[in-house]
């Protein structure tokens, strides 16, 4: 047996952060058979304690920045 890691899957909407319940972006893989899931908020406010535990953070938020990209801003009349 290596100490290889399998790729994380892609995290859907039925994932929702371990703190808040909305949607999850970050997926926190830990040592032993444990991973914790945050929304963006809750992984940027944790992010350096997680940093000096996790085996793995795999991170969506950046799906994120594009997510009012083309929508209709309002109009002038």
């Amino acid at each position: 047996m290596t100490g290889a890691i399998a790729p994380s899957k892609p995290l859907t909407a039925a994932d929702v952060c371990d703190r808040c319940g909305a949607r999850a972006y970050v997926r926190v893989t830990m040592p032993g058979p444990s991973e914790l899931l945050f929304c963006a908020h809750h992984a940027r406010q944790h992010s350096e304690a997680l940093a000096k535990v996790a085996v793995e953070i795999y991170d969506e938020s950046n799906l994120l920045s594009g997510s009012k990209e083309g929508q209709d801003q309002g109009s002038a009349n």
